[in-house]
């Protein structure tokens, strides 16, 4: 059998070389007793052992993680661990238990989650069908130790997020929908811890997950998905990014379909109605910083309304012209031809609408930038760099006809 397939119950059949770990000095002595006396027992007599020392049995555990890179062993001791909270979710306490304060007892979790993340891909890319065991352990158990409220800080101060932002991805086989079910599980319950949703809000989290529901048939998946946004929703400027990805119109597409789960259907209720209040308290600047920001500009009524630019044109002076800078920026770093035609569009409007524009825009040294899409092989970039370029070296009056 590939050991990609091994359940986690075939992975505990293993023999693990302790006494070797031993001689080379990678368990201590007291380790070697305790893991004698733990391995390959029945659920009951281990039940007993964490009753009676369960912290000591947590600091084994953590340092094997620690200082073991084997991929069996280290498969082995995270199929113990998520044995121990599945069994009962309360023994996530043992992690915080007052005899290992001196010990970060998440550090080498987190680590060893991080490397099995990067086998992950590597074998993922080579066999999509079979993913290593090591990471749906992994991130079963995160999502029981993330009911703790002190786990969650201890994940967010440890960096842990972006080591699942790789994970919330469409997914097609069984054994991947269920590893996105659990990653975004996870999400979930950050959802619910305001350092944690800080991340959320300034990371690619938020576009992955509504890719997710725009794309999955599973009933689980959507569900947890869904009521994550329910809770983001109102955790500032999020509702406003929701809205510039288009989710409105993701949820209508939701909710016409055959959804069994009532939480499913309320919740889907409620980002509705959110989502029109959201919409209804958003200027068109608002709008508009929103798209720029998220660095995906699309040809929306307000780029090409003269009205906007008029009454809006002051507010690109906020916080040391801001939103121009990013819009600059965006032309060295976006490949998407719509968005680079559009910002240089949007650039020859400053231009045309402020009085002082075309020396602003010198100063940030935009023309070299814009001068280099003059040659982009997609004829709407030309066609706006080129626009800009005139406006930038000529004024409006000369260059008006090139916008026909």
């Amino acid at each position: 059998m590939n050991q990609a397939e091994l359940t986690t119950e075939q992975v505990l059949r293993r023999d693990i070389p302790w006494e070797t770990y031993m001689t080379t000095k990678l368990i201590s002595g007291t380790s070697l007793q305790l893991l004698r006396r733990y391995d390959h027992r029945s659920l009951s007599h281990r039940a007993q052992l964490l009753d009676d020392d369960g912290p000591a049995y947590v600091r084994v555990f953590v340092n094997v993680l620690r200082d073991i890179f084997k991929e069996e062993t280290v498969e082995y001791v995270l199929a113990l661990i998520d044995e121990m909270l599945t069994a009962n979710p309360k023994r996530a306490r043992l992690f915080h238990d007052k005899s290992l304060s001196s010990e970060d007892t998440y550090e080498p979790f987190l680590n060893c989650f991080g490397k099995e993340i990067g086998s992950y891909k590597r074998k993922v890319l080579k066999k999509p069908s079979h993913p290593s065991r090591g990471v749906p352990t992994a991130i079963n158990c995160l999502a029981t130790l993330l009911k703790e409220p002190i786990v969650r800080s201890s994940f967010i101060q440890a960096d842990g997020v972006k080591l699942l932002l790789p994970l919330i991805c469409p997914a097609t086989t069984q054994q991947s929908i269920q590893l996105l079910y659990e990653t975004c599980l996870c999400v979930w319950l950050l959802s619910y811890y305001d350092p944690a949703i800080e991340y959320l809000a300034t990371s690619r989290t938020l576009p992955r997950l509504i890719d997710v529901i725009k794309s999955s048939t599973k009933e689980k998946v959507v569900r947890v998905v869904v009521l994550t946004l329910k809770n983001l929703l109102s955790k500032g400027t999020l509702g406003a990014q929701m809205v510039d990805l288009q989710l409105p119109q993701v949820v209508q597409s939701l909710k016409a379909q055959a959804w069994s789960d009532e939480d499913l259907l309320e919740a889907l209720n409620f980002l509705e109605e959110g989502l029109k209040d959201n919409i209804k308290k958003l200027s068109s600047f608002d709008k508009y910083k929103q798209e720029v920001l998220f660095g995906n500009l699309d040809w929306s009524p307000m780029h090409k309304d003269p009205i906007f630019w008029r009454e809006n044109i002051t507010n690109f002076e906020e916080n040391d012209f801001q939103i121009l800078r990013v819009l600059i920026t965006i032309l060295d770093t976006s490949s998407d031809p719509r968005t680079l035609a559009v910002a240089c569009f949007d650039l020859s409007q400053f231009i045309n609408h402020h009085t002082a524009g075309r020396i602003i825009v010198t100063n940030l040294k935009a023309k070299e930038r814009v001068m280099k899409l003059m040659n982009h092989g997609n004829a709407e970039v030309t066609k706006n760099a080129l626009l800009c370029i005139q406006r930038l070296f000529l004024g409006a009056k000369f260059a008006s006809f090139l916008q026909a």
